[in-house]
């Protein structure tokens, strides 16, 4: 009888070859997660300080234009976000933590700021995206952040 040697495992080529693939597939899929996480951080942002529009629109109605806890000012209730910068305006917020930033006029004008820091990606660093009033009480988005990177809705 004639037996054949059966291959029992993989060669070293062949090995070789599957670390190949996978070092591949790794140089893309990660700059390619990088940038996703920074999109879903300003996204993450814009709805943070975008939340807080409809407490704005009740505080301008009442006539509540000075941001704080007294009785006659505007308390914007933001909850501390770890990608923010800024000191709260409000009630106290968590360590290294941010809340957007409101200034609140009667007419045209009011504007709410969020400064990305913190524990935000890098490539947002010193970024902005800021929610602005008009006098009819439409509010409009703009940022300071990348194109790439920018949420749709928000120029």
């Amino acid at each position: 009888m004639n037996m054949k040697k059966v291959q029992q495992g993989f060669t070293l080529i062949e090995l070789m070859i599957v670390v190949a693939i996978i070092g591949i597939l790794a140089a893309v899929a990660v700059p390619q997660y990088q940038t996703y996480v920074v999109k879903t951080q300003v996204t993450r942002g814009m709805g943070e300080a975008g939340s807080l529009k409809t407490t704005a629109e009740t505080c301008i109605l009442d006539g509540k234009l000075v941001v704080g806890l007294g009785a006659t000012q505007c308390d914007p209730q933001a909850t501390g976000s770890s990608i923010l910068t800024g000191a709260t305006q409000g009630a106290a917020i968590p360590a290294d933590t941010g809340v957007p930033q409101m200034t609140l006029l009667a007419g045209a004008g009011s504007t709410i700021v969020a400064s990305f820091g913190n524990g935000a990606a890098a490539a947002l660093a010193g970024e902005s995206l800021t929610w602005t009033r008009d006098g009819n009480g439409s509010w409009s988005c703009a940022t300071t952040v990348d194109p790439k990177y920018r949420p749709t809705g928000c120029a």
